[in-house]
């Protein structure tokens, strides 16, 4: 059974940093597309960042330069490094994988889904 379990997530104020984790179990994702998605409360949900097997990354313009998706694979998880965090950075963050759509960033209902880690981030 897949299971994507996020952790991390938080409240911060404006400038402030957050490192979520996205441990996997079931599927090794040293050899899938994984991504990182975030959804507001009457927003669609929205790519953040993505990598590929290979290792090559796709960050959505509004993050660029301040977040950073990387993975351990020995200990099969995925992580989001955030840095100057805005309040429209405020979101619950969730993370994808096993589907190569999801390296452009698109929602995918054939992917594997986390619940989810909230963050906030305060003027």
């Amino acid at each position: 059974q897949v299971q994507l379990v996020e952790s991390g997530g938080g409240s911060v104020q404006t400038g402030g940093s957050l490192r979520l984790s996205c441990a996997a179990a079931g599927l090794n994702i040293s050899y899938i597309t994984v991504a990182w998605f975030r959804q507001s409360p009457g927003k669609e949900r929205e790519g953040v960042a993505s990598l590929s097997a290979g290792g090559s990354t796709n960050y959505a313009d509004s993050v660029k330069g301040r977040f950073t998706i990387s993975r351990d694979n020995a200990k099969n998880t995925l992580f989001l490094q955030m840095n100057s965090l805005k309040p429209e950075d405020s979101a619950m963050y969730y993370c994808a994988a096993g589907n190569s759509h999801l390296f452009g960033l698109r929602a995918n209902e054939n992917a594997y889904w986390g619940r989810g880690t909230q963050v906030v981030v305060s003027s």
